[in-house]
């Protein structure tokens, strides 16, 4: 039976990207069945919600799933239900995707590119597990309204409970397992009850199954401050929803461009796994060719070689990345001048 590919372009520069990252899975596995569906304000727009009930059912059939971007001006006063962002969360919700794996490395080709000192940055290369589908952003109570005063509030509401992180962490801690054995929690365990269950609960299963990992602790602002002193120091950082989100965008601009990250979203072993660009719908350069491919091409890899089970195929896509940025193709972000269309064909010429 052929593997399926789902691809869910979304909005923005989501449908550039993705197509890009299409191209190279045709060429480096021609016996993929890649699909196509609507999502965020696309699927608005068709069907007048984010994500179908239809879409989510094919996502749960494929065996892994690529998503471009979601979101733009034109559905910035939806109410929250019908917002973009909301076929996203639902779809990571449906797919139950629990661990968000962001890695960030600095191609040898792009250690200049970074805003940072090349001595910091020169061989970076960790990876963020963040928690995904739990936390502040799925919490409940939640809402916008007024108090018995009538004084206007808003709130939400960070709930975790100890299965969510005790899942989440022993993907840190097997993933660590596979590269230099070290794991640093984040979270606020200062200021948020939360945060403190968080750290009590990683402690505990570290104790118990974090055999061969070694565990540290940090708080999540001196984590942000670490990032850009002296990001060399961390080998996997394991972190909430909200505070993985942040910081893995922090993690980003050490490598030259956000446009060069890519992530994978992970739940429980012979589930799809969901595979999507951490750089955003882009609705400014959106249709222009000027988005830079790289992050999705390389979500693309991390789909061949964690939901796929093809990592000859990955290590090829991740290759010819660097020997393309090596021969000096770049794109607007990353100070060059190469169209979405001719950094990917920069790419497969390599390949």
């Amino acid at each position: 039976m052929k593997q399926k590919l789902l691809l869910l372009p979304g909005d923005g520069i989501g449908p550039e990207v993705t197509a890009a990252a299409a191209k190279i899975a045709e060429l480096v596995a021609p016996d993929i069945e890649i699909g196509e569906a609507l999502v965020g304000g696309a699927s608005i727009d068709q069907h007048g919600v984010p994500l179908t009930d239809e879409v989510l059912a094919q996502a749960k059939a494929s065996d892994a799933v690529l998503l471009g971007a979601v979101g733009g001006p034109k559905w910035a006063d939806a109410e929250r239900t019908k917002r973009p962002e909301m076929g996203l969360l639902n779809l990571r919700k449906g797919l139950d995707v629990f661990a968000n794996l962001r890695p960030a490395y600095c191609f040898e080709a792009l250690v200049d590119a970074s805003t940072l000192k090349r001595n910091v940055v020169e061989g970076l290369d960790l990876m963020i597990v963040r928690e995904l589908t739990s936390g502040v952003y799925f919490g409940e109570p939640r809402g916008i309204d007024s108090d018995d005063k009538g004084v206007r509030r808003g709130y939400d509401m960070s709930i975790y409970t100890a299965p969510e992180i005790e899942r989440v962490a022993r993907v840190a801690f097997e993933i660590a397992r596979g590269r230099d054995g070290r794991v640093c929690s984040v979270e606020k365990s200062n200021v948020m009850e939360s945060g403190l269950f968080w750290r009590n609960e990683v402690t505990a299963l570290h104790k118990a199954h974090g055999d061969g990992v070694e565990l540290s602790h940090m708080l999540a602002d001196a984590c942000a401050m670490e990032l850009v002193r002296q990001p060399k120091q961390f080998d996997v950082i394991l972190a909430d929803n909200l505070f993985g989100d942040i910081l893995s965008d922090t993690a980003a601009m050490l490598t030259g461009s956000i446009g060069m990250l890519p992530s994978a979203s992970l739940g429980i072993e012979g589930t799809p796994g969901l595979f999507e660009p951490v750089h955003g719908s882009a609705p400014d350069i959106a249709g222009q060719g000027l988005a830079n491919p790289c992050a999705a091409i390389l979500s693309m890899e991390m789909a061949l070689r964690w939901s796929l089970a093809r990592p000859d195929a990955a290590d090829r896509v991740m290759k010819a990345v660097a020997h393309a940025l090596k021969a000096g193709a770049r794109t607007r972000d990353l100070g060059g001048d190469l169209s979405t269309g001719a950094m990917t064909d920069a790419i497969i010429d390599q390949l």
